[in-house]
């Protein structure tokens, strides 16, 4: 895999108010998680020194093992060479402390948990540490990227930066504009994001953008079809794979994804546009409440077994025991 980087260039106003160029060569990731770990890794292989954040050193140290992981096969299936491995390693540095990751930076890649309060904190401080040329993104997949950027001073230089996981293998990149993003600002992320080979599409700030604005009501619908006793969870994601030609059924991929993400997308959807036809199936609550989160947590419509990748139906379920 070539580590040649075409470095897309964001605008800059100096002093005088003239406008000059600014190549991305520093990028920092705030998050080591599923998300964060997976644009870092795509980032380091397409040739940027990366700044990887976590107030964790063991998020970190986990962080870094699954980047190593992942390009390991990624070396199997001859997509890379051991010296694409080790060149793109060192171009990675973990930081714990903000303002140490930011020093530098051109642009900031949030990918914290989906939680509002928490990601309006992260981009306060975001944007006081980091340059004032510097782009703040979010991998945000439902929360304002306006509300998001409203908290700093700097709103023109907020976009929404949706990569999809997992991320070195998919892609798409959905850029979502805030209200007051400036169009040099979105034109320097579709540039960065072919320069990944990605495919970037340009999306409005709306509840769920387009993604998950379709997505998560059909997940949704599964669930609410599952409570209500239609058809089992077998018969639900066989149909949609089968007759819709959808790779995973929508209550795996609910496991996939995570059902307290799942959960969170849709309450936000539902208080976004103030439509009943958005609430969160109370199955999908109880089993948020419960922990039954999926695939992280071991066991959601699906048991998972570490080192096993046979699809087995959570007992509860198979028994039919949610209808009681």
């Amino acid at each position: 895999m070539s580590t040649t980087t075409l470095e897309p260039k964001l605008e800059k106003t100096s002093m005088n108010g003239s406008s000059t160029t600014h190549e991305i060569k520093t990028i920092a990731v705030i998050g080591a998680g599923t998300m964060g770990n997976g644009i870092c890794h795509v980032f380091a292989q397409h040739g940027y020194k990366v700044h990887l954040m976590d107030v964790s050193q063991e998020s970190l140290n986990k962080g870094l093992a699954v980047i190593g992981k992942n390009m390991d096969r990624q070396i199997q299936k001859q997509l890379s060479t051991e010296e694409d491995k080790a060149a793109a390693l060192a171009r990675i540095t973990p930081f714990t402390n903000m303002q140490h990751a930011l020093l530098n930076t051109d642009l900031v890649v949030e990918a914290a948990t989906e939680n509002i309060e928490l990601k309006l904190r992260i981009f306060q401080e975001m944007d006081q540490h980091a340059p004032a040329h510097c782009i703040l993104a979010t991998n945000t997949s439902s929360i304002s990227i306006t509300r998001i950027a409203s908290h700093t001073k700097r709103m023109g230089k907020v976009i929404g930066m949706h990569f999809m996981n997992p991320v070195p293998v998919m892609k798409l990149v959905e850029v979502i504009n805030g209200y007051a993003t400036d169009a040099s600002t979105t034109n320097a992320v579709i540039e960065l994001s072919k320069v990944l080979g990605k495919v970037p599409c340009v999306v409005n700030d709306y509840p769920g953008f387009i993604s998950n604005r379709i997505l998560m009501p059909m997940i949704n619908e599964a669930i609410l079809s599952l409570q209500e006793g239609v058809a089992g969870v077998e018969e639900i994601d066989t149909i949609m794979k089968l007759g819709m030609a959808h790779p995973m059924g929508p209550l795996q991929l609910a496991d996939f994804i995570g059902l307290d993400t799942c959960y969170s997308i849709m309450n936000v959807l539902h208080m976004g546009f103030g439509n009943q036809k958005y609430a969160p199936a109370t199955l999908l609550a109880n089993m948020v409440q419960a922990g039954f989160l999926g695939v992280k947590s071991g066991e959601g419509f699906y048991k998972y077994t570490p080192g096993s990748k046979e699809l087995i139906v959570s007992e509860r379920f198979a028994n039919k025991k949610w209808q009681q």
